[in-house]
C-alpha cells in the first residue's frame, strides 16, 4: 500500500482541515438529533473519516485514520466541543450549511490533490476529489434519517465539488505544484457552494414530461 501523507505537508493540512469541519458539522447534526455524547462522536467520526477512508482505500493507501490516529482525536474533540457549545447557536441548521461548504471545499482538494501526487487519471482525480467531499456528508445525513444535501432538489452540491476538482486540474495543467493546484480547487469549490448558499445558484434540473399517446 502506498503510505498516507508524511508529516504535515499542505495537502495532510487540508485532509485535517477537512476532518475538522466535517467533524463539527456531524456533531451539528446529532445535536439536533438529541444524541448523547457517545452519539456526537460516532456522526462526527463517520462525516469527518467517510470520505477520506474510502479514497485511500480505493486509491490503495493507507487509510488516514489508521495511519494517524489523530485524525480520530480531531474527530471526537469536535463532537466534544459541539456538545458543550451547540446550544449558543441561532441556527443550527445554516451554521450546518455553511461549515459543510467549507469542509467541502477542503475535502474535494485534499481528495484530488492526492490522487494527483499518486498519479491517477484526469477521471480518477475528478471522482476522488467529489467522493471525498461528498461521501462523509452523505453518511451523516443518511444516518441521522435527513434528506442529504447531496440529493436535494435544485442543490448543485456534487457539481461544486465536481467543479472545484476540474479548477485542480487546470491549475496543475498550467504548471502549478499539486499542492498549489489543491489551493486553487478549494476557494473555488467554496465559491460555487458560497453562492448556491447565498444567492441560490442553480443549474437546470430534470423535469418529467407526460407520457406520450
Amino acid at each position: 500500500m502506498i503510505a498516507a501523507e508524511a508529516g504535515l505537508g499542505p495537502l495532510a493540512l487540508l485532509d485535517y482541515a477537512s476532518v475538522l469541519i466535517f467533524a463539527l458539522t456531524g456533531a451539528l447534526v446529532a445535536s439536533r438529533a438529541q444524541l448523547d455524547v457517545v452519539g456526537f462522536a460516532f456522526l462526527a467520526c463517520l462525516t469527518a473519516l467517510g470520505g477520506g477512508t474510502m479514497r485511500d482505500l480505493l486509491l490503495d493507501r493507507t487509510v488516514l485514520w489508521i495511519g494517524d490516529p489523530t485524525y480520530l482525536g480531531v474527530a471526537c474533540a469536535a463532537a466534544l466541543l459541539v456538545f458543550f457549545t451547540a446550544h449558543l447557536l441561532e441556527s443550527r441548521y445554516r451554521a450546518i450549511l455553511w461549515l459543510d461548504a467549507a469542509a467541502l471545499s477542503v475535502a474535494v482538494a485534499a481528495g484530488a490533490g492526492i490522487a494527483l501526487e499518486a498519479g491517477a487519471s484526469w477521471p480518477v482525480i475528478l471522482v476522488m476529489g467529489v467522493m471525498t467531499g461528498s461521501l462523509g456528508g452523505l453518511m451523516r445525513d443518511v444516518v441521522a434519517n435527513e434528506v442529504p444535501l447531496l440529493l436535494k432538489q435544485g442543490e448543485p452540491y456534487a457539481t461544486c465539488a465536481l467543479g472545484g476538482a476540474g479548477a485542480l486540474l487546470a491549475a496543475h495543467a498550467t504548471g502549478m505544484t499539486p499542492a498549489g493546484a489543491a489551493l486553487i480547487c478549494a476557494l473555488i469549490t467554496f465559491v460555487l457552494r458560497g453562492g448556491t448558499l447565498a444567492f441560490g445558484w442553480q443549474i437546470p434540473i430534470y423535469k418529467g414530461r407526460p407520457p406520450r399517446n
